[in-house]
């Protein structure tokens, strides 16, 4: 069956080809989407200060253990979807498309409840400065106002991506960017009406780009075409995508709240470490592009053509994707490296705030290529219906080890680069756990066609 031309069918064709077609819009989508988050701190950091720079900042990590539960479900589905698309079983596809969509629906109405309920009581929990607090609180709630934009966006992505559209998603996505930095200035930068606004124009930015997304399904070939009527849950089809999915969501939430124990080890360094520290995580968000457009084109590849019987050229796709993802976040790590106390400033002029994001930039960024092979190694296991491997050696990893090593050292060592070497030193033990168990090949066999 001829597909698409807006769809790419991965079991034919040039493999490098296919990847690098289908991971450039993935990485210039992620590009203008980190574009935008940083519009939010560069604008918040230069029009209302340091106070508010640290507000939203302090933040980042709290909204990713909210979200990331639930995005993880959404690659997951993705992983189903992918598989039967690879198969050509377009009945499977259809029924998993719309329990995906009824699955994102009731999972956006859940997490704005919890997000604006608990908001305030696990800042507290995180020590966030009580001169920081109250803005703090404003944008976490503000932006769960709107969960349901966020959380049918990803939802309808992955839905896309997994039948390997990435370039309408980059459309789209550029669309909300721009939308989302002319609400910033107009709100932020003229009228100065605080944090709460930036989310504000995040959530209508969100809106706009899941609307977008919403209207190219409903236009799509009929194997994978949206229709509203359609939408339900199939008991079956939700037990595979909980299946392939809940590891990956409980893996991104583990994570996420060992990132929250370090962002509260950070906050009590002072409001200065926050917002310098929150400046770096901005800039690192571009040294996270090339691992995260190949993480998840290798997610999509690998899926597609296992699904297919196609178990060489999975192996030769994973390699190449790899390869590519570790090279281009290294010479990003570099160049970060070279140029923090510049990249910093650009988000607030303070010595202080220069001070604590260079050091952090300096003590992490040299080992992005080990960060990039533990993400293209667990996005390569999660297409092969593997995701329990990389939540396992991530939450032992990235939480247990991580948590633990900064609560014991900065106990008797109180010095804030004491947290920064929390990730590096993590990131090396992933991979050489995620290295063994590649090289067994193992990951390939028993796959659920």
């Amino acid at each position: 069956m001829e597909k698409s031309t807006s769809s790419t069918l991965m079991t034919e064709g040039s493999i490098w080809k296919k990847i690098i077609a289908f991971a450039v819009p993935l990485f210039l989508g992620n590009l203008f989407q980190q574009l935008y988050n940083t519009a939010d701190s560069l604008i918040v950091g230069n029009f209302l200060g340091s106070n508010a720079l640290a507000a939203v900042s302090s933040s980042g990590n709290l909204i990713f253990l909210m979200v990331g539960f639930f995005n993880g479900i959404a690659i997951g589905a993705g992983v189903v979807i992918a598989r039967y698309y690879g198969a050509g079983r377009h009945g499977d596809v259809q029924k998993a498309v719309h329990t995906t969509i009824a699955f994102g629906l009731a999972a956006g109405a859940v997490l704005t409840v919890i997000g604006v309920v608990l908001a305030p009581i696990i800042l507290v929990w995180m020590g966030t400065p009580a001169d920081v607090l109250p803005e703090s609180t404003v944008y976490f709630r503000t932006y769960f106002a709107g969960s349901l934009s966020f959380v049918m966006y990803n939802v309808f992505v992955g839905i896309l991506q997994s039948v390997g559209d990435s370039r309408h998603p980059l459309v789209y996505l550029i669309i909300s960017s721009l939308i989302n930095i002319v609400l910033d200035l107009v709100l932020v930068g003229i009228f100065h009406f605080g944090v709460g606004a930036a989310a504000f124009a995040t959530i209508i930015s969100q809106f706009v780009s899941a609307f977008l997304c919403l209207r190219r399904l409903m236009r799509s070939p009929e194997e994978y075409r949206v229709c509203l009527k359609n939408i339900r849950f199939d008991t079956g089809l939700l037990r595979q995508i909980i299946a392939n999915g809940l590891p990956a969501g409980f893996q991104n939430s583990v994570i996420s709240l060992a990132n929250v124990v370090v962002q509260s080890n950070i906050n009590r360094f002072g409001k200065m470490a926050m917002a310098g520290c929150g400046a770096y995580s901005k800039i690192e968000g571009f040294g996270f592009l090339p691992i995260t457009c190949f993480a998840m084109a290798l997610t999509t590849f690998v899926s597609q053509n296992l699904g297919a019987g196609q178990y060489e050229r999975a192996k030769k796709g994973a390699s190449f994707g790899i390869l590519c993802s570790i090279i281009t976040a290294e010479l990003v790590g570099i160049f970060i490296y070279a140029f923090s106390p510049l990249l910093i400033s650009a988000f607030n002029n303070d010595p202080q705030v220069i001070i604590n994001g260079t050091a952090q930039a300096r003590t992490v960024t040299l080992f992005y290529f080990l960060l990039a092979f533990s993400h293209c190694i667990a996005g390569i296991l999660r297409g092969a219906g593997k995701s329990t491997v990389p939540m396992l050696v991530m939450m032992v990893c990235w939480c247990i080890i991580r948590v633990t090593y900064i609560t014991v050292t900065v106990h008797f060592v109180p010095d804030i680069r004491v947290v920064f070497w929390a990730y590096p030193l993590t990131w090396f033990l992933s991979s050489v756990v995620f290295l063994r168990y590649f090289l067994k090949g193992s990951w390939v066999h028993g796959f659920e066609r």
